[in-house]
């Protein structure tokens, strides 16, 4: 069996009580950085049976190496530094082998930066995209930049501290400058912070007090994106209220809630139909 055990992104008192008796009793502890995964170990009380070293830069080798031991009737967890393995991690490739191999998978659901920032944003979260690390340059980093201009609902961005600031920037030359933003850093840690606006005020707050931490972004996506997308949709629940008798002023509030949508839009747009 192959889990997939999620891990603090800073509190370890986040850690499950399965996901800390999955890691006590797996034959193979497979983790990013040995060091890392054995220092949370430690402050946990767990004895790993065994540390694996599996990542970006040998997963070609090591991951053959885990569906071997899986195969022989081996049970591995794995984890990565911080959060769910397999998103934004090459924990993705493993599971692809191990389902290629007909290995049973499962998850130990724990923290994720992405979900963890989007309720704290404060935005909209009916719709959300995961966009992850941006390629740090070239043709493919200005291809994400425009894709994401035209995305209904929040987009979830990671980024690091000292790259933070050239990001806000090329949002800013891509016409989102007044998009609302919330920038999340160092979650559930002593320090978090969310600091919140439009992609201009958070530039510029950062322009004078140094980014810190490593930084998940929730930007505000494409007023009439969500409208294009949702309108076919919200129609008809809203036809549905109505006929129920509901008042127009209850309906808007009830569609704008769940699709995200500015109250005051669906209410002019009822009263004129």
């Amino acid at each position: 069996m192959l889990y997939l055990v999620g891990t603090p992104i800073g509190n370890t008192g986040d850690m499950s009580p399965r996901a800390c008796e999955i890691l006590a009793n797996a034959d193979i502890v497979a983790c990013e950085d040995t060091r890392v995964t054995g220092l949370l170990l430690k402050d946990l009380g767990i004895n790993a049976k065994k540390l694996f070293s599996y990542h970006e830069h040998n997963k070609a080798a090591a991951g053959p190496k885990l569906i071997e031991e899986l195969a022989g009737g081996a049970s591995v967890a794995l984890v990565s530094d911080a959060g769910m393995p397999a998103i934004s991690d090459p924990g993705q490739d493993l599971v692809k082998l191990a389902i290629e191999a007909g290995i049973e998978v499962t998850a130990v659901p724990g923290p994720i930066a992405a979900a963890t920032a989007l309720v704290l944003s404060g935005l909209p979260t009916t719709i959300w995209h995961f966009e992850g690390f941006f390629p740090s340059s070239g043709s493919a980093r200005n291809e994400r930049l425009e894709r994401i201009k035209t995305l209904d609902g929040i987009i979830v961005i990671y980024e690091a501290p000292h790259r933070l600031l050239k990001l806000l920037s090329e949002l800013e030359s891509a016409g989102l400058a007044d998009r609302r933003l919330a920038a999340c850093r160092e979650l559930t840690k002593k320090y978090e912070e969310v600091v919140r606006g439009t992609v201009t005020e958070v530039r510029a707050h950062f322009e004078t007090t140094a980014p810190k931490g490593e930084f998940v972004l929730c930007l505000e996506g494409s007023a009439g994106g969500r409208s294009a997308a949702a309108s076919g949709d919200w129609t008809e629940l809203a036809a549905f209220l109505k006929s129920s008798g509901m008042k127009v002023k209850d309906i808007s509030k009830a569609v704008s809630i769940a699709y995200g949508l500015p109250k005051n839009e669906v209410y002019d747009s009822l009263i004129n139909q």
